[in-house]
């Protein structure tokens, strides 16, 4: 083969396309991966991992205003907020030096530079060496994607920001507008809450993290307004005015008009797909709505080519997109492997307190047409969480009547996104109410408020 020749390219190393990449190699592909700014993309450099390092200092600097509760005393506690920010930026170096060391040790072939598809079976690259042609027997398109900016609510990088204007900020907010309450919104908004920022949120629809159970979503909203949030549903940002240093916003909620001074506003309205530049109408590839479309193998409309993680569309997660790297790399080599289910990916959000969900809602199990049984366990009833001085939460479950298959489980409260998992490995085992009531959790732990919630679907619960 060739030195322009290979197996496989890869277009952009997020954690979709270097996974992918590693994979590929590991089944004894010839491989190259192109990435334009930065190994592991935006989630290492400007996403996942940045953003929990600066959730963590938030973290440390709630517990230290806590200190008594716990017989402990701290005086004079403060932040620097350099420091937070260059401790973030040097946990996300480190891991993108990380990517960089995989490409070495697994023998793929890493290009700095910009791709589009020149043909069948050809990906141009754009270098500081000049333009060359690689010929791919496959494609995987990992390019992911960027904030959506609004008319009119368009970042600056001074009153307005974006994502990475949020993770370097050059001053601390002292009022602060985060517009949308996904995931994002909410880890931006709990972070600088946490740190002293008189904290708004605007979202649209008629609850915060609306992509998440109702229940879960009313909880921590009730949470996030003790620690002094003002959350605006059914409510949307009409118009931004710049001037003097300040941002006036007008909202409109309920037919009326709220206007607003604030110092800062984060603009956390969705994403939309990295799609242009890459030639794909020229390939026949079909795009809807900002987004590469393909079948449940990560195959698009051409041959030979594939689309993975945040470009393919939703759920935008890192996960996900890791796994149909290594789903579409094992594709191509011959192997059987099973589709990525998108009701299988959990979801978690960072915030304070956290967030976490896997499969149904009770709402959509509903509408899908499944009779339920729902159980549910507050942190109050654990040892380990009032233990820890963590007693608000809710572990909720949601069971099929017919099969005791688990169709969803919904979290909110003190390391959720790590507990998740059980759940997900016994959605995996397509687990029932009685594997998991026979199943023995350690005490103390959080862990056994997941078994609790199982057991109180079936009104068999022990510590409430």
């Amino acid at each position: 083969m060739s030195s322009n020749s290979f197996d496989l390219v890869v277009i952009g190393a997020g954690p979709g396309g270097y996974v992918s990449a590693v994979r590929a190699s590991q089944l004894g592909m010839h491989v190259a991966i192109i990435e334009r700014e930065h190994m592991g993309g935006i989630c290492l450099n400007w996403g996942c991992i940045p953003t929990k390092a600066m959730l963590r200092s938030a973290e440390v600097f709630h517990l230290m205003h806590r200190a008594k509760e716990f017989g402990l005393s701290a005086d004079n506690i403060s932040y620097d907020l350099k420091a937070v920010v260059d401790r973030s930026r040097k946990v996300a170096n480190q891991l993108s030096q990380g990517v960089g060391f995989l490409m070495k040790k697994n023998k793929v072939h890493s290009i700095m530079g910009t791709a589009r598809l020149s043909g069948k079976g050809k990906v141009e690259v754009t270098s500081a060496k000049g333009v060359q042609i690689l010929n791919a027997k496959n494609i995987v398109l990992a390019t992911g994607a960027r904030a959506r900016e609004l008319p009119g609510l368009e970042a600056d990088t001074d009153l307005v920001w974006n994502y990475k204007d949020a993770l370097r900020p050059q001053r601390m907010p002292k009022k602060l507008l985060v517009i949308g309450s996904g995931a994002i919104g909410i880890e931006f908004a709990s972070f600088y809450n946490t740190l002293g920022a008189d904290t708004s949120v605007v979202e649209v629809l008629d609850r915060i993290l609306p992509g998440e159970d109702a229940e879960i979503s009313a909880f921590a909203q009730k949470q996030f307004e003790k620690q002094g949030m003002q959350l605006l549903r059914k409510a949307f940002v009409k118009k931004l005015d710049r001037r003097g240093g300040k941002v006036t916003a007008y909202i409109e909620q309920d037919g009326k008009l709220i206007k607003e001074i604030y110092d800062t506003v984060i603009s956390a309205v969705g994403i939309v797909g990295n799609v242009e530049n890459l030639g794909l109408e020229d390939m026949g590839i079909s795009v809807k709505k900002s987004h590469v479309v393909t079948d449940a193998y990560c195959r698009t409309s051409a041959p030979g080519i594939f689309a993975i993680g945040d470009i393919a569309g939703a759920p935008w997660l890192a996960h996900k997109a890791s796994h149909e790297g290594v789903m579409v790399a094992e594709l191509i080599a011959g192997l059987n492997p099973h589709p990525v289910k998108p009701e299988s990916i959990a979801g978690c959000t960072y915030c304070h307190p956290q967030v976490a969900s896997v499969g149904y809602t009770e709402e959509k199990a509903q509408k899908a047409g499944y009779s339920v049984k729902v159980g549910r366990f507050p942190f109050m009833g654990n040892g380990k969480a009032i233990a820890l001085g963590e007693a608000e939460g809710i572990v909720k479950t949601i069971f099929d009547v017919k099969t005791g298959e688990l169709l969803g489980a919904h979290m909110v409260g003190a390391e959720v996104t790590e507990l998740i998992q059980g759940y997900i490995v016994g959605r995996k085992l397509e687990t029932t109410e009685q594997d998991l009531t026979e199943t023995v959790f350690p005490h103390p732990t959080l862990s056994e408020m997941m078994h609790e919630s199982v057991l109180d679907a079936y009104d068999r619960a022990i510590h409430i």
